[in-house]
């Protein structure tokens, strides 16, 4: 028999938007103590359900939880940084070639991008970036690749909070969202796939300078017009 997931609560679900909101926009910083009496306080609900809530964050890699500390916000540095980039740098400019290459629609992605320069705020802004990004790889047809995708998405958005608090680089982000949105549509698979490993490595670099990378991305067609095997 095919066992069926079990659906999460509406309180429960409710507290866990809310907290994962207030840390991808900074409300609560990283290593914050998150005390489960207080957040229901705050929520107006029982302690069960903010339980459940930092659990599930746990499991995504927003929360740490602690015998002796607690639960707390995820600290960010650079070998954090490191580790989360070095999935997207590794999967993301390949889900997007694959969308591309497929003729897969990126009208979200448009959308998003609108959403973005129009945004009213720090946190809104944010969503639409996050939206514009997920929309790129999830059509790449292959369903497990854009799950991997969305298991860092969230430990990805944590990073970018921490350097947008420190070094806001939104309309360079926005130029760059905009090359990279103009060659998928133009049908340029590896450019497109090329401008999207630039950003993105870019980004984290100019935030955590410390963090190394391994060598960049290079496309197939590039390397035989340079003579290479």
């Amino acid at each position: 028999m095919t066992s069926v997931p079990t659906p999460i609560p509406s309180r429960t679900q409710y507290v866990l938007e809310e907290i994962k909101r207030r840390i991808l926009t900074g409300r609560f910083t990283p290593g914050q103590a998150l005390v489960e009496t207080d957040l229901a306080a705050q929520f107006g609900v029982s302690k069960t359900p903010v339980r459940e809530a930092l659990k599930t964050l746990a499991g995504t890699g927003l929360v740490v939880m602690s015998q002796y500390k607690g639960v707390t916000v995820r600290m960010v540095d650079a070998d954090m940084a490191r580790e989360v980039y070095d999935v997207r740098l590794l999967l993301e400019p390949e889900a997007l070639k694959r969308a591309v290459k497929r003729g897969a629609s990126l009208d979200a992605a448009r959308d998003a991008l609108t959403r973005a320069a129009q945004a009213g705020d720090t946190a809104e802004r944010s969503l639409a970036n996050r939206e514009f990004h997920r929309a790129l790889y999830v059509p790449c047809g292959n369903p497990l690749l854009g799950r991997m995708l969305d298991e860092v998405r969230d430990q990805a958005a944590l990073v970018s909070a921490v350097a947008w608090a420190t070094d806001p680089s939104w309309d360079r982000e926005a130029s760059e969202h905009r090359e990279i949105l103009r060659l998928a549509l133009d049908g340029d698979a590896d450019g497109a796939a090329r401008a999207l490993h630039s950003h993105i490595a870019s980004f984290v670099r100019r935030a955590f300078p410390e963090a190394e990378f391994d060598g960049e991305f290079v496309a197939p067609e590039a390397q035989k017009e340079d003579g290479q095997a």
